[in-house]
């Protein structure tokens, strides 16, 4: 029953795409109602309805992410908030399974090449990003996390000689 547990949100900063995406769907709403009108007479304000609807759904949620990290002991779980509402499970991970942990842009870094990488963090370029080198679905990953101290207290306590913090 000693488990340690620790969970951390990390919000995404809007990207740069993201106010022109919103835009151009309002636009899109608007041009389908007015548009719209000369052929298909008050139905186009039916399906400008229904599309602003689905975007509203499905479009606008996907724009507003926060990350959440879950430790439990030695094994880390990322989940995906969009929204603040609708929560959907990432990547879930040993990390004593991991090669090395070290800050983004380390030089210990340099030796590992992955196949895919996977960014959780905020894109804050303040921020103090982590990268652990991981072998996922037999593929060798980079995650990169965005941990505070606390986070990385426990994250040492497991990894040892495998995570530096430089």
């Amino acid at each position: 029953m000693n488990d340690a547990l620790y969970e951390l949100i990390v919000a995404r900063r809007p990207k740069p795409y993201d106010l022109p995406v919103r835009i151009l769907v309002i636009l899109a709403v608007v041009a389908i109602a007015v548009l719209g009108m000369p052929f298909l007479g008050f139905f186009s304000f039916t399906i400008a309805l229904l599309a602003a609807v689905l975007a509203y759904y499905f479009i606008f949620p996907k724009l507003n992410v926060e990350y959440e990290y879950i430790l439990l002991n030695h094994d880390i779980q990322i989940d995906v908030i969009y929204n603040r509402a609708k929560r959907k499970p990432l990547q879930n991970f040993d990390i004593q399974t991991a090669e090395i942990i070290a800050p983004k842009g380390s030089p210990r870094l340099n030796s590992f090449k992955p196949d895919k990488v996977f960014d959780f963090s905020s894109g804050n370029p303040s921020a103090k990003v982590y990268a652990i080198m991981i072998a996922l679905n037999k593929n060798n990953a980079c995650v990169y996390i965005e941990p505070d101290e606390k986070m990385l207290e426990h994250m040492k306590r497991w990894m040892g000689m495998k995570m530096y913090q430089d």
